[in-house]
């Protein structure tokens, strides 16, 4: 009972905070409209959803634009470049953050929470924001985006498939174990594939799997002088892992298989397992889901290296051009607040909340009964070793990603590489040549080595 007066005071705490405080505000409020760009992700579809809500309350109204994750990053990158204002709001990532903000893409929220009375900043509650997510999304001690979600990467099974094989699934499965697993299990005939694998090109798409793939077999883009490291015994065992266990027991077609289309896959009961972002277990366990009940979650795999699974959000941010900076922060807060996560929980389903993002979210108890994936998912969060990604000693930060600018453009070239491999266009040398030669290139026309 206490915890539910909590939500209800926060609630209506954050409700007046985001709601008009004059008339003549309201009357202001009346002319404004936020354009919203984010990624079709179902929570975003969510957010959308539940829109209507904030212009009730505000009298702004929002038109969103929603298109794929990488035609985001190349439109938002171009509009915020010039400063032309096409967006007020930008969905961006933990990637995009500092350099976003480094460049004055975007706008530090400090300014805005300053301007707060105590009572909102207690509603809104900051501090409830995981601190690794808060500190990923923010610049030189500046925070410049709210997570809507945060995730890290974990496996899916299905539980009932598992158990009429009379096999078992370990809590941190080996690369091996997977692979051992998804050949027992892999049904093609029957329509059920061992294992469901990102192969999409992308550096937010396939390159999330195989740079945590590659970091578990103790391989790294580059050592300590920026020198390349894809022509490495550790680099060519992942790639021949990775190729090898699509083959074996994976979708076909994997280079057409990004986040939702193996969500897709999973949730639809065609794929004994699913390695992929753990925002995932949400919507396997949602009401759209055939296998909602049947599935079980492992941590991300190992090889040399323990936990390798990846960090990530996807924030709200207000572009530096947008006109409406101060509707802009309002909504954001309204969107990443302990009374949203409350809203969507009661109106969609506790297992649809945004996860990752919030400290109390994961001591709701009717998040935890309708979430059997919290506990890993949190775990996962926590334990994704972002300044340490690799065995050996890197120059870099980042897991699945490298924390440099320069990562949009090379991540998306290697990308191409990886499908031209898993294709059999290039062999294994060739590939890692290719991506050996793009990588010292970019090293020394960066700047990074001499």
């Amino acid at each position: 009972m206490r915890y539910i007066l909590r939500c209800l005071i926060a609630a209506l705490a954050l409700t007046a905070a985001c709601g008009p405080r004059t008339q003549e505000s309201a009357a202001r409020s009346q002319d404004i409209t936020l354009t919203i760009a984010t990624v079709n992700n179902p929570d975003m579809v969510i957010m959308e959803r539940l829109s209507p809500r904030f212009t009730a309350e505000t009298g702004i109204k929002l038109k969103f634009v929603i298109v794929t994750e990488n035609e985001l990053r190349r439109s938002v990158t171009e509009d915020v470049a010039v400063g032309a204002g096409k967006y007020d709001i930008v969905t961006i990532g933990t990637f995009d953050t500092p350099f976003w903000g480094k460049n004055k893409w975007i706008e530090s929220l400090e300014p805005y929470f300053a301007k707060m009375s105590p009572e909102e900043r207690a509603a809104y509650d900051r501090e409830d924001l995981l601190k690794p997510i808060r500190t990923a999304l923010s610049y030189e001690g500046a925070q410049y985006g709210l997570p809507l979600y945060a995730e890290s990467s974990m496996v899916y099974f299905r539980k009932d498939l598992f158990e009429a094989a009379g096999l078992k699934m370990p809590e941190q499965p080996s690369w091996e174990e997977i692979r051992a697993l998804a050949k027992r299990l892999n049904r093609p005939a029957k329509g059920v594939h061992g294992i469901v694998l990102r192969g999409l090109p992308g550096w937010g798409q396939n390159m999330a799997v195989v740079n945590t793939m590659a970091n578990s077999f103790g391989a790294r883009w580059y050592d300590m002088e920026w020198k390349a490291q894809f022509r490495t015994p550790e680099m060519k065992n992942a790639f021949t892992f990775y190729r090898r266990i699509l083959q074996e027991s994976g979708e076909p077609n994997p280079e057409k298989v990004g986040f939702l289309e193996g969500l897709h896959l999973m949730a639809d009961g065609k794929a004994a397992m699913w390695y992929d972002a753990t925002v995932g277990g949400g919507m396997l366990e949602g009401p759209d889901s055939k296998v909602a009940g049947k599935i079980g979650y492992a941590m991300a795999p190992k090889a040399l290296k323990g936990n390798a699974g990846w960090l990530w959000s996807w924030a709200l941010a207000i572009e530096s051009s947008s006109k409406h900076k101060e509707a802009a922060f309002r909504f954001i807060t309204w969107a990443t607040s302990k009374a949203y996560i409350q809203r969507v929980g009661q109106e969609i389903g506790w297992s649809q909340v945004p996860p990752g993002s919030r400290e109390s979210t994961y001591a709701n108890p009717e998040y935890l009964k309708a979430a059997p994936f919290a506990g890993f998912a949190l775990r996962s969060i926590r334990e994704a070793d972002y300044l340490k990604p690799t065995v050996q000693p890197v120059p870099y930060h980042g897991i699945q990603y490298l924390s440099i600018p320069e990562f949009q453009e090379i991540g998306e070239e290697i990308s191409q590489y990886v499908v031209e491999y898993i294709t059999r266009r290039k062999n294994v040398d060739e590939t890692l040549q290719a991506c050996q030669d793009a990588a010292d290139t970019l090293a020394v026309k960066a700047g990074y080595r001499q």
